[in-house]
């Protein structure tokens, strides 16, 4: 400990041919207490912790059956639900490549694909009762712009929920600032019993991320688009 009654701040030895921003996102690692905590407690990351709280919270993963987790990649979110609910059967996807976990199926491709709701399912074997989603787009450090992106793999996420999970079940996906866009929420809302925004501690307060938590499916004859 420090003088200060604080844990003393770890810093960069060599920044050279780093880029600024670069700099900053090391250093921020280094002293996040929940990216030392992830190391310790054997997670790939420390959005582990973020399904954690937030299945403290909403009562999202014991109980289920069969998990879908898009957005996959390392692979900290379905630790998570083997651990907490370890009868389910797991599906997984992600463009990066993910080490393998005992008692997930893992596919390494884009969810955004054609083919990619068909693959998952076929794996699965049945209606999902829960899926999660921590996917977001790759960054292009204009934020209108990458809220736009984000929120298009969001409304995939949502369509793959409304088409394919169970009745009662739920859904989980990450969005940012300003939460879910009116006219996605309302989908939401008009197939889901409960939609709430949550931001567990493990995000960091820093960051624009937030997530939506619906829950309570309707069942699938109810989320077809009104005539």
């Amino acid at each position: 400990m420090s003088r200060s009654g604080r844990d003393p701040v770890t810093r960069l030895k060599n920044a050279k041919g780093r880029t600024a921003s670069q700099t900053r996102w090391l250093q921020r690692q280094l002293n996040d207490p929940y990216v030392k905590k992830a190391k310790a407690d054997g997670y790939r990351s420390r959005a582990a912790y973020k399904l954690m709280e937030l299945d403290d919270k909403f009562g999202l993963v014991k109980g289920s059956r069969r998990v879908v987790d898009l957005g996959v990649a390392p692979g900290g979110w379905t630790q998570v639900v083997r651990q907490r609910s370890p009868q389910a059967a797991v599906v997984g996807i992600d463009l990066l490549p993910t080490d393998p976990i005992e008692g997930a199926v893992l596919f390494q491709m884009d969810f955004m694909a054609d083919e990619a709701p068909d693959v998952l399912m076929e794996a699965l074997g049945g209606a999902p009762d829960l899926v999660i989603s921590d996917m977001a787009a790759n960054t292009v450090g204009h934020k209108q712009t990458d809220h736009l992106r984000t929120m298009g793999l969001v409304e995939t996420a949502v369509d793959f929920a409304c088409l394919n999970l169970a009745k009662g079940g739920a859904f989980v996906a990450k969005v940012f600032a300003g939460g879910t866009d009116p006219g996605l929420l309302n989908i939401l809302k008009r197939n889901f019993a409960s939609v709430k925004h949550a931001k567990p501690p493990a995000s960091r307060k820093d960051s624009s991320e937030w997530y939506v938590i619906a829950q309570g499916f309707k069942g699938r004859a109810e989320a077809e688009p009104e005539e």
